[in-house]
């Protein structure tokens, strides 16, 4: 973070200023917007706590997802896993992605 201070000394600055962090174990990390989700996989995630606001900072593989599916690719997810329109629409929102809609679905 600054070149010199050593993990130690930081860690005991940090505490000064109030500042905390804690590394929160995290698999995904899916942030949604209006036209769509930023999907980050591996996800590296702190938090950090800063006179009680809390902010988040996370490094990962990032990817975008569109929310629109087509039809084709309902019909396709539901002929592939057996499960209905309702099931499958849901599962597209929760992924954003058809082929993994397909594995969670299949199994």
């Amino acid at each position: 973070m600054f070149p010199g201070i050593n993990p130690s000394q930081m860690k005991s600055m940090m505490k000064q200023m109030g500042i905390k962090q804690e590394e929160i174990n995290a698999k995904r990390v899916i942030i949604e917007k209006d036209s769509g989700r930023i999907i980050i996989e591996n996800p590296s995630v702190i938090k950090i706590n800063m006179q009680g606001n809390e902010s988040f900072q996370i490094t990962g593989e990032v990817s975008e997802a569109e929310e629109d599916f087509s039809e084709e690719d309902i019909a396709l997810a539901i002929e592939k896993t057996g499960k209905s329109k309702k099931e499958v629409e849901e599962s597209l929102k929760k992924t954003g992605d058809l082929a993994e809609t397909i594995i969670e679905l299949g199994d």
